[in-house]
């Protein structure tokens, strides 16, 4: 069962890194804003996958603050995105 966890582990990171590099490459705002928002809730599914393969509970904290972090930041994006100002 761990083999699978941690071959679950690399998929993600690969995956990952395949979303930095669509987000560098993105043709426009709205492609990027998306793959940065993928490679935040991929993270998030990382850190959960840590936590469990380690056995270490509170990680499952982290995952969650960093989701409502992503999410927040996606929000911000859009907004300034939409109006070109963040007030």
């Amino acid at each position: 069962m761990t083999n699978i966890n941690n071959v679950a582990a690399i998929l993600l990171l690969i995956l990952t890194f395949l979303c930095l590099l669509r987000a560098a490459l993105g043709p426009t705002a709205a492609d990027r804003v998306v793959a940065i928002n993928v490679i935040g809730t991929k993270t998030m599914v990382l850190i959960a996958l840590v936590s469990f393969i380690s056995g270490q509970e509170y990680f499952l904290d982290v995952a969650l603050i960093y989701a409502l972090i992503a999410f927040v930041m996606t929000l911000g994006v859009a907004r300034y995105l939409e109006r070109g100002t963040l007030e």
